[in-house]
């Protein structure tokens, strides 16, 4: 058996390579390697320090999607979730995409089944449905329009008021959209677990300890944190918030991988974690995030593997509900 026939069995029955790397320079090797194979490699604010420091690019869902709409390399290394990876791929059809670990999903993708979806939507036809990213190929190519956290709120202004929508598949943001546009819309029932975490009894304590800081929220969060919040917005919003705000302490409420780019961007801040129902955890990470490491990255250059694939068909169809999302959001 051939090193790439090993790894594609490897990759089967694990969802990633797990090949011993003694002694590799991780930073050294993986600059050399996406020089060689003219990839990029994007990656999300939740990831892990040393993945953020080395990509090409650092953002949220939206920003994310519109680099990879544009960029010209041959290869995408995607360092997220799987719904990120196979939006890349539905924008590159003809461009090698890849994810350091499949097994990197989404609890929030998870909770909009797409056949459930379909009999939902089948109940509702003369709905308009937009649907968040964070959602999987299936979904997306049965919406209307795709949105983020940080174009949610210009999307859903944009249809007529007279246009029923569904909006799918989060809950929290949902709500929170309703509230600030005015839309009385028809909502799926689903959370994200990282957000969903937080522990309002324990964020109220710490705000008590800490008066001089201000409670900054992602609005996937419960209706009950949001009302206390002094800002809510999107990851890249929540980011800029900091920046920009006279006040010198926060209390962050979203994944806890956003403070590795707070901090480089707000040295002079104090930056808290908001802290979970769970005595044994004091902030919310996404498992699935950080499935990625510096030693899966280097693999997947290496290997070109594990690759992310889409049918082409249903590429197709949920790719006109991402390009409507990116013309609105220009």
């Amino acid at each position: 058996m051939t090193a790439l026939e090993q790894a594609k069995s490897e990759i089967q029955e694990k969802g990633f390579l797990d090949i011993k790397t003694p002694n590799i320079d991780y930073i050294k090797e993986i600059n050399l390697l996406r020089k060689e194979k003219n990839a990029v490699i994007l990656a999300h604010y939740y990831q892990e320090d040393g993945i953020q420091d080395i990509a090409d690019f650092v953002g949220d869902s939206l920003a994310l999607a519109q680099q990879a709409a544009k960029t010209s390399a041959d290869i995408i290394v995607f360092a997220g979730v799987h719904f990120m990876a196979e939006t890349a791929k539905i924008l590159n059809p003809f461009k090698k995409v890849l994810l350091p670990d499949l097994k990197a999903g989404c609890s929030l993708a998870d909770s909009c089944p797409p056949v459930d979806f379909a009999a939902f939507k089948k109940l509702h036809p003369n709905h308009l449905v937009v649907s968040y990213v964070n959602t999987s190929a299936e979904i997306k190519s049965m919406t209307d329009i795709v949105c983020t956290s940080s174009n949610a709120e210009k999307i859903i202004n944009s249809i007529p008021k007279d246009q029923p929508i569904i909006f799918a598949p989060d809950r929290n943001l949902g709500a929170w959209l309703i509230k600030k546009t005015g839309r009385d819309m028809l909502l799926w029932d689903g959370a994200c677990m990282v957000h969903e975490a937080f522990s309002i009894d324990k964020i109220l304590k710490l705000y008590a300890e800490n008066p001089d800081a201000e409670i900054i929220a992602h609005p996937e969060s419960k209706a009950h944190l949001l009302k206390v919040a002094k800002y809510v917005g999107s990851t890249s919003g929540l980011l800029n918030y900091v920046k920009t705000s006279k006040a010198k302490k926060f209390i962050v409420a979203t994944e806890v991988g956003i403070l590795h780019k707070m901090r480089q961007e707000s040295p002079d801040k104090i930056l808290i974690p908001a802290p979970v129902d769970d005595d044994n955890c004091n902030c919310s990470e996404c498992m699935y995030m950080k499935m990625n490491t510096m030693q899966k990255l280097y693999l997947c250059l290496k290997y070109e593997l594990p690759e992310v694939t889409v049918d082409i068909e249903l590429s197709k169809k949920a790719l006109v509900s991402i390009e409507r999302m990116l013309e609105l959001s220009k």
